[in-house]
């Protein structure tokens, strides 16, 4: 049996829950900070895919199909999150916990299989992209607010 692989991210943002819920759960916002999509909502059973560049040398085609699996407002956005065309199924869920003034954002991606070598280069990939881009575009659009 393989061990599935979780990464987890877990940062303070000077922003109140409300706002951070909003770039997560509004249709436009979320696609100006991660990526574009064909039809976000946040309702539980919601079917959309992201859409951006092609990685070809690692068989990422520039789709990640999704389907919501949970939504707490304000607290809990929970989506499945596969690479279209692999093997790659995942789970990626964003936890808001109030803090003093701000939130304590706690992201996670779950379901990699550090066994097969394509997943784990996606790892690699994705916790990097998470921690360092993706975090600086979504304090970006927090910022704009």
């Amino acid at each position: 049996m393989t061990d599935l692989t979780t990464f987890e991210f877990d940062e303070f943002l000077p922003h109140p829950p409300a706002t951070v819920w909003r770039v997560l759960s509004e249709p436009d916002l979320l696609a100006d900070w991660l990526m574009p999509h064909d039809g976000f909502a946040p309702f539980v059973g919601t079917r959309f895919a992201f859409t951006t560049e092609p990685v070809p040398q690692t068989g990422f085609s520039g789709l990640v199909d999704c389907e919501v699996l949970e939504v707490e407002p304000g607290r809990r956005l929970r989506m499945s999150w596969a690479s279209a065309g692999t093997a790659l199924k995942t789970v990626v869920t964003w936890e808001l916990v109030p803090e003093g003034d701000g939130t304590r954002l706690l992201l996670t991606q779950s379901g990699f299989d550090l066994d097969d070598p394509a997943q784990a280069r996606a790892f690699q990939i994705m916790n990097g992209g998470w921690r360092s881009h993706v975090f600086r575009r979504m304090t970006a659009a927090l910022d704009a607010l």
